[in-house]
Parts: structure tokens; sequence; C-alpha cells
């Protein structure tokens, strides 16, 4: 019981270490971060994110963050610029670079030639006197108290608040852009997220000879053998003008039949849902999904300008898709 609470009290002890860091970070966002990021703004090119071990890790994340919120990113390794990965970096581009002790070797010999070159260096260290910050025109304080390592060696701390500053950099720069989740998504086209926001009606919609469609005044049993053929489990039906009269599902065939109407004998205008709702087909398939969820429906018409029904889809046809 004894090592169990040790180990519980452990690791309690780190994350207010480092709950305690990501709060002294709050009053040092100041005039040095709007410069970085009025200098990323107004840069014509990237921002090459350069860190070495554990700094690499994070300026890793930090790069992949920038680029996936709207500011076109990289990651550099310090030590292969040396040896010509430096051809990667233009005139154009910003550096970003982190050193929680500001004088790592390898990032340190790039800076006379980033000096040279005229390329503008942001430093994120956590010693604001060291010459990589001196050489930065702006840089991030993401210095610490201590590391959660109780040997105030592994770098813990440290690099936890490097990344949350990295994040507020990123988040800050997303809103600046008017940067929106449409946007993100056409970083994210194959995830989830993608799919919501960039999947329209037109992509998953049965169109053509795929939907089924009577015209008003067809019987009953003509249109099942449609839903049949067609196996949407739904058809459509239109006046004829071509546009939409109605809408037959599976659960208005369970209806006409608790109400005794002969499937034989009856007329699809009786039993059909008129005009019923629907949807257009450059909408978002996200949209399309609310509605039917907002009305516990499980198909919708999709439409043209003149009312006209030009395919139809269901919940299986979004599930399909990732939508939901």
């Amino acid at each position: 019981m004894s090592q169990s609470n040790d180990l519980i009290q452990s690791a309690k002890r780190t994350i207010q270490f480092e709950l305690d860091a990501i709060q002294d970070l709050v009053p040092r966002i100041d005039a040095n971060f709007i410069r970085a990021c009025e200098l990323i703004l107004a840069s014509k090119g990237r921002v090459v994110v350069v860190g070495m071990g554990k700094s690499g890790h994070i300026a890793h994340k930090i790069a992949a963050t920038l680029a996936s919120t709207g500011t076109t990113a990289f990651f550099v390794h310090p030590a292969e610029a040396s040896h010509g990965d430096m051809g990667m970096i233009t005139r154009d581009d910003v550096v970003l670079a982190l050193s929680n002790s500001g004088t790592t070797a390898e990032i340190v010999t790039l800076l006379p030639l980033i000096k040279r070159l005229g390329i503008t260096l942001i430093s994120m260290t956590g010693n604001p006197e060291s010459l990589l910050a001196q050489a930065a025109e702006a840089n991030l304080d993401a210095s610490v108290a201590q590391e959660a390592c109780p040997l105030n060696l592994a770098p813990t701390s440290s690099t936890t608040a490097a990344l949350v500053l990295g994040d507020a950099l990123a988040i800050a720069l997303l809103e600046a852009r008017g940067f929106t989740a449409e946007d993100f998504a056409f970083s994210h086209p194959g995830g989830a997220l993608g799919r919501r926001l960039l999947l329209k009606v037109e992509n998953v919609m049965h169109s053509g000879t795929s939907l089924p469609q009577v015209q008003s005044g067809t019987s009953l049993k003509g249109a099942l053998l449609e839903m049949t053929e067609k196996g949407l489990g739904m058809t459509v039906i239109v006046d004829a003008a071509g546009q939409l009269a109605g809408i037959f599902t599976d659960g208005d065939l369970r209806r006409a039949l608790d109400r005794g109407i002969d499937v034989r004998d009856a007329g699809i205008d009786a039993v059909m849902t008129p005009h019923g709702k629907t949807a257009r087909a450059e909408m978002l398939a996200a949209e399309a999904l609310k509605i039917m969820e907002d009305h516990k429906i499980s198909a919708l018409v999709v439409v043209d300008e003149q009312d006209r029904p030009v395919g139809a889809l269901n919940m299986h046809d979004l599930l399909r898709a990732g939508v939901i």
C-alpha cells in the first residue's frame, strides 16, 4: 500500500509542477509574443521550426499544429541543416528555433548563416538572456522554475511549457487569419472532420436510374415494386410537371397497413407523405444529417431549384460515407 501511495503522490506532484509551469506562461504573453505573431503574419514564406533532442520532438509537434491551422510550416533538423538541409530554408521564411538552454550548439552554428541571409528568427528558450534569445527578433520565454523530474534534469515541465506556448502561437495566428472549420477540413480530408465539412449531398446521393421514382396516380403496388427494385426503402412521387409531389417510405407502408389499407387496391397518392423534407445537392452531407435528426426521418429527397427530384439518400448512405 505504501508503494502505491508513493506512486500516486509522484504522479500528482509531476502534474502540479507542469500546471505551475503552464500558469507561469500567462504573464509572458507580451510584446514579444505580439512581435512573433506579426513577423509570421507578414512573412511571404513558411515557418521553419528547428530543435534538438526533446525540444526537437516539441518542434515537430509545433510545426504540425501550425501547418494544420493555416500557417505553412515544417520541421528541419538543425544538425542536418548544417549538412545541406539549410538549402530548404529561403530568405522569405521565418525560423522558429527551440532550445531550453538557448545555447544548443547545432542551432547556434546556424545563427551566422541565418543572419547573413537576412532570415527572420524567432526563438523559444528557457533563458531570455541566452545567445539564441539575444540573436532573435522576438524571443518567447518558455522558462520554468523547476523540471518535474526530481533530479531537475529530464526535460518535463520545460517541454510541456514549450508545447503549450507553441499551441498559443498557432491559435493566435489561426484567429488572426480568420481560419475557418472548412479551412481546417481541407488540411484533414481523410479524417472525420474532413468528411463532415467537405462531403456534399451530391457525393453520396442516389441519382439517375438509381433514384426510385413513380408518377402521381401510380398504384401502391407499382410503387412497392419500384422500391424493391431500387433498394432504398423509399420512392419519390412526382407530378405531371416533374416536380416533387411526395415521398413514400417503409415507415409509410407500416402506417398504411396499420390503418387497414388494402395494398392491392390503394393508390400511392393516398398513402404517401405529401412533399416531405428535402435537401439540395450542393448542401453539406452533415446538413442533410441534421435535417434527418431534427425531424426523426431516415430518408431525404434531393431537389433542384425547380423542386424537381434529382436524387435521394438515407441514413445508411451517410453512415457508409463516415458522416455519422
